[in-house]
Protein backbone atom coordinates (compact mmCIF):
# COMPACT_ATOMS: atom_id res chain seq x y z
CA UNK A 1 0.00 0.00 0.00
CA UNK A 2 1.21 3.80 -0.67
CA UNK A 3 1.12 6.04 2.32
CA UNK A 4 1.35 9.67 1.62
CA UNK A 5 4.89 11.47 1.75
CA UNK A 6 5.35 15.35 3.09
CA UNK A 7 7.22 17.71 1.08
CA UNK A 8 9.54 18.10 3.78
CA UNK A 9 9.68 15.75 6.36
CA UNK A 10 11.63 16.32 9.89
CA UNK A 11 12.27 12.89 10.02
CA UNK A 12 12.18 10.09 7.05
CA UNK A 13 13.13 6.47 6.57
CA UNK A 14 13.19 5.48 2.58
CA UNK A 15 14.04 1.63 1.45
CA UNK A 16 14.68 0.45 5.20
CA UNK A 17 15.99 -3.36 5.40
CA UNK A 18 17.35 -4.32 8.11
CA UNK A 19 17.64 -8.23 8.85
CA UNK A 20 18.43 -10.62 12.14
CA UNK A 21 20.36 -13.87 10.62
CA UNK A 22 17.95 -14.78 8.17
CA UNK A 23 15.11 -12.83 9.01
CA UNK A 24 13.70 -9.63 7.92
CA UNK A 25 12.69 -7.05 11.19
CA UNK A 26 12.25 -4.80 8.32
CA UNK A 27 11.57 -5.80 4.58
CA UNK A 28 11.75 -1.79 2.76
CA UNK A 29 10.11 0.51 4.91
CA UNK A 30 9.03 4.18 3.68
CA UNK A 31 7.94 6.40 6.61
CA UNK A 32 7.89 10.17 6.94
CA UNK A 33 6.77 12.53 10.12
CA UNK A 34 6.59 15.82 9.94
CA UNK A 35 7.13 18.51 12.36
CA UNK A 36 5.19 18.98 15.15
CA UNK A 37 3.17 15.76 13.70
CA UNK A 38 2.46 12.87 15.97
CA UNK A 39 2.70 9.34 14.74
CA UNK A 40 1.64 6.19 15.85
CA UNK A 41 3.24 2.78 15.10
CA UNK A 42 0.89 -0.39 15.61
CA UNK A 43 1.39 -4.05 14.85
CA UNK A 44 1.72 -7.09 16.52
CA UNK A 45 4.54 -8.23 18.48
CA UNK A 46 7.68 -8.69 16.41
CA UNK A 47 5.92 -6.94 13.41
CA UNK A 48 9.36 -4.82 12.88
CA UNK A 49 7.71 -1.69 15.28
CA UNK A 50 11.05 -1.06 17.79
CA UNK A 51 13.28 -2.10 15.15
CA UNK A 52 12.12 0.70 12.67
CA UNK A 53 12.10 3.03 15.81
CA UNK A 54 15.60 2.14 16.35
CA UNK A 55 16.71 2.67 13.35
CA UNK A 56 14.97 5.78 12.49
CA UNK A 57 16.70 6.88 15.49
CA UNK A 58 19.98 5.85 14.91
CA UNK A 59 20.55 2.97 17.52
CA UNK A 60 20.75 0.73 14.75
CA UNK A 61 22.38 0.75 11.39
CA UNK A 62 19.94 -0.45 8.63
CA UNK A 63 21.33 -3.08 6.49
CA UNK A 64 19.84 -1.14 3.10
CA UNK A 65 18.10 2.14 3.03
CA UNK A 66 18.72 5.95 4.12
CA UNK A 67 17.42 8.03 7.12
CA UNK A 68 16.96 11.29 6.85
CA UNK A 69 16.32 14.21 9.85
CA UNK A 70 15.55 17.38 8.25
CA UNK A 71 16.87 16.50 5.01
CA UNK A 72 19.99 15.36 6.04
CA UNK A 73 20.89 12.21 5.63
CA UNK A 74 21.91 10.30 9.20
CA UNK A 75 21.94 6.82 8.76
CA UNK A 76 25.71 7.01 7.41
CA UNK A 77 27.11 8.82 9.89
CA UNK A 78 29.29 7.26 12.08
CA UNK A 79 28.68 5.69 15.47
CA UNK A 80 29.76 8.82 17.32
CA UNK A 81 28.07 10.75 15.23
CA UNK A 82 24.73 9.29 15.47
CA UNK A 83 25.80 9.17 19.45
CA UNK A 84 26.37 13.03 19.26
CA UNK A 85 23.18 13.15 17.12
CA UNK A 86 20.67 11.28 19.73
CA UNK A 87 21.81 13.57 22.38
CA UNK A 88 21.30 16.69 20.59
CA UNK A 89 18.60 16.49 18.41
CA UNK A 90 16.41 13.54 19.63
CA UNK A 91 14.45 12.88 22.75
CA UNK A 92 13.95 9.31 24.14
CA UNK A 93 10.89 7.63 26.22
CA UNK A 94 11.41 3.77 27.00
CA UNK A 95 9.06 1.61 28.82
CA UNK A 96 11.15 1.17 31.81
CA UNK A 97 12.33 4.93 31.98
CA UNK A 98 15.66 4.17 32.19
CA UNK A 99 16.62 6.93 34.60
CA UNK A 100 20.45 6.85 36.33
CA UNK A 101 19.83 5.88 39.76
CA UNK A 102 22.41 8.06 41.12
CA UNK A 103 20.57 11.13 40.40
CA UNK A 104 17.98 12.84 41.40
CA UNK A 105 15.09 13.15 39.29
CA UNK A 106 15.61 16.97 38.42
CA UNK A 107 19.47 15.95 37.61
CA UNK A 108 17.98 12.85 35.49
CA UNK A 109 15.74 15.78 33.69
CA UNK A 110 18.73 17.70 33.06
CA UNK A 111 21.24 15.24 32.06
CA UNK A 112 20.45 16.21 28.09
CA UNK A 113 21.17 20.03 28.43
CA UNK A 114 24.12 19.41 30.87
CA UNK A 115 26.04 16.75 28.48
CA UNK A 116 24.82 19.30 25.29
CA UNK A 117 27.16 22.15 27.05
CA UNK A 118 24.51 23.94 29.04
CA UNK A 119 24.83 25.45 32.12
CA UNK A 120 23.68 23.42 35.41
CA UNK A 121 22.25 26.12 36.99
CA UNK A 122 19.69 26.72 33.52
CA UNK A 123 19.60 23.42 33.49
CA UNK A 124 18.10 22.28 36.33
CA UNK A 125 15.77 25.41 36.62
CA UNK A 126 14.53 23.85 33.27
CA UNK A 127 14.33 20.48 34.87
CA UNK A 128 12.29 21.87 38.12
CA UNK A 129 9.46 23.36 35.37
CA UNK A 130 9.27 20.34 33.67
CA UNK A 131 8.77 18.54 36.47
CA UNK A 132 6.11 20.67 37.26
CA UNK A 133 4.47 20.94 34.19
CA UNK A 134 4.10 16.99 34.61
CA UNK A 135 2.97 17.03 37.80
CA UNK A 136 5.93 16.39 39.87
CA UNK A 137 7.01 19.81 41.57
CA UNK A 138 7.36 18.55 44.78
CA UNK A 139 9.90 15.45 43.44
CA UNK A 140 12.92 17.11 42.17
CA UNK A 141 15.29 15.67 44.91
CA UNK A 142 13.74 12.46 44.77
CA UNK A 143 16.12 9.60 42.88
CA UNK A 144 14.65 6.85 40.78
CA UNK A 145 14.00 4.21 44.28
CA UNK A 146 12.33 6.98 45.64
CA UNK A 147 9.83 6.82 43.18
CA UNK A 148 6.66 4.76 41.71
CA UNK A 149 6.37 3.39 38.30
CA UNK A 150 4.45 6.27 36.95
CA UNK A 151 6.40 8.77 38.82
CA UNK A 152 9.26 7.56 37.08
CA UNK A 153 8.00 7.18 33.78
CA UNK A 154 7.14 11.04 33.96
CA UNK A 155 10.75 11.83 35.09
CA UNK A 156 11.39 10.14 32.15
CA UNK A 157 9.21 12.25 30.00
CA UNK A 158 10.11 15.33 31.25
CA UNK A 159 13.87 14.47 30.28
CA UNK A 160 13.17 13.74 26.92
CA UNK A 161 11.47 17.05 26.66
CA UNK A 162 14.47 19.22 28.23
CA UNK A 163 16.04 20.12 25.58
CA UNK A 164 13.45 20.59 23.28
CA UNK A 165 14.61 17.90 20.53
CA UNK A 166 13.78 17.73 16.99
CA UNK A 167 12.17 14.23 16.79
CA UNK A 168 10.72 12.43 20.61
CA UNK A 169 10.51 8.39 19.95
CA UNK A 170 8.49 7.43 22.57
CA UNK A 171 8.60 3.25 22.92
CA UNK A 172 5.58 1.88 25.44
CA UNK A 173 5.58 5.81 27.14
CA UNK A 174 2.40 4.84 28.95
CA UNK A 175 2.82 1.29 29.77
CA UNK A 176 4.02 1.39 33.76
CA UNK A 177 0.68 4.64 34.11
CA UNK A 178 -2.23 4.44 34.90
CA UNK A 179 -5.03 5.33 32.73
CA UNK A 180 -5.58 9.01 33.97
CA UNK A 181 -1.64 9.77 34.64
CA UNK A 182 -0.89 7.98 30.85
CA UNK A 183 -3.53 10.06 29.35
CA UNK A 184 -2.24 13.45 31.09
CA UNK A 185 1.05 12.87 30.50
CA UNK A 186 0.92 12.00 26.67
CA UNK A 187 -1.33 15.35 26.46
CA UNK A 188 1.76 17.02 27.82
CA UNK A 189 4.07 15.48 25.75
CA UNK A 190 1.87 15.97 22.66
CA UNK A 191 1.18 19.77 23.67
CA UNK A 192 5.02 20.40 23.64
CA UNK A 193 5.99 18.89 20.53
CA UNK A 194 3.36 21.04 18.94
CA UNK A 195 4.83 23.98 20.42
CA UNK A 196 8.33 23.43 19.37
CA UNK A 197 7.71 21.77 15.93
CA UNK A 198 9.24 17.88 17.46
CA UNK A 199 7.84 15.18 15.49
CA UNK A 200 6.83 11.93 17.83
CA UNK A 201 7.11 8.72 17.02
CA UNK A 202 4.92 6.54 19.23
CA UNK A 203 5.34 2.52 19.11
CA UNK A 204 2.62 1.00 21.84
CA UNK A 205 0.30 -1.85 21.82
CA UNK A 206 -2.92 0.95 23.71
CA UNK A 207 -4.86 1.20 20.64
CA UNK A 208 -6.56 3.78 22.97
CA UNK A 209 -3.77 6.11 22.75
CA UNK A 210 -2.56 5.27 19.16
CA UNK A 211 -6.25 6.28 18.27
CA UNK A 212 -6.42 9.45 19.83
CA UNK A 213 -3.05 10.52 17.63
CA UNK A 214 -2.98 12.41 14.61
CA UNK A 215 -1.79 9.59 12.35
CA UNK A 216 -1.71 5.92 12.71
CA UNK A 217 0.99 3.75 11.14
CA UNK A 218 0.56 -0.30 11.07
CA UNK A 219 3.53 -2.37 10.33
CA UNK A 220 3.16 -6.29 9.85
CA UNK A 221 6.03 -8.59 9.08
CA UNK A 222 8.71 -5.96 8.67
CA UNK A 223 6.16 -3.52 6.27
CA UNK A 224 3.88 -0.89 6.56
CA UNK A 225 0.48 -1.79 5.65
CA UNK A 226 -1.32 1.13 6.32
CA UNK A 227 -0.67 5.28 6.95
CA UNK A 228 -3.52 6.58 8.12
CA UNK A 229 -3.55 10.47 8.58
CA UNK A 230 -6.73 12.41 10.66
CA UNK A 231 -8.87 14.48 7.99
Amino acid sequence: MTHPLTAQPMLAGRGLIKRYGTEHALAGVDIDVAAGEATAIVGPSGSGKTSLLHVLAGILAPDAGQVFLAGQRIDQLSETKRSQLRQREFGFVFQSGLLVDELTAEENVALPTLLGGGRKADALRGAREWLGRLGLGGFASRRPGELSGGEAQRVAIARALSHRPKVIFADEPTGALDTKTGRDTMDALLVTARETGAAVLIVTHDRELADSLPRIVSIRDGLITSGVRAA
